[in-house]
């Protein structure tokens, strides 16, 4: 990859453009919360080529509704997964919306 491709992925939401002590900063937190939230499998970081964790804005967003659940009290066991069932709700509500579209579409059954 050259370094005008690079430059064009810091849009990715997904490119791992974010070292641990960068991104532990950005969402004001340590980097032993991220490597936790790596154990609890809630993200899991890309590596460099030299083994070192690197993470997108997609998994920072996440770590930082984490933290948030985190600071409120709930263990960060519940936390990952009250985030994981969050995410299935928005994807099952995105389903949802796009069945109803469909349906509208086509418009209503025909009579018997």
């Amino acid at each position: 990859m050259t370094a005008d491709d690079s430059y064009g992925r810091l849009d990715d939401d997904d490119y791992p453009a974010y070292t641990m002590g960068r991104a532990a900063e950005m969402i004001g937190t340590t980097p032993a919360f991220l490597r936790a939230l790596g154990e609890a499998r809630l993200i899991t970081p890309l590596r460099s080529e030299g083994g070192h964790r690197r993470y997108s804005r997609y998994q920072l967003r996440i770590a930082a509704r984490a933290r948030e659940l985190v600071d409120q009290g709930t263990p960060i066991e519940a936390a990952c997964r009250i985030i994981v069932l969050e995410d299935q709700l928005e994807e099952a509500q995105r389903i949802n919306a796009e069945y109803r579209r469909a349906a509208e579409a086509a418009g209503p059954p025909a009579a018997a």
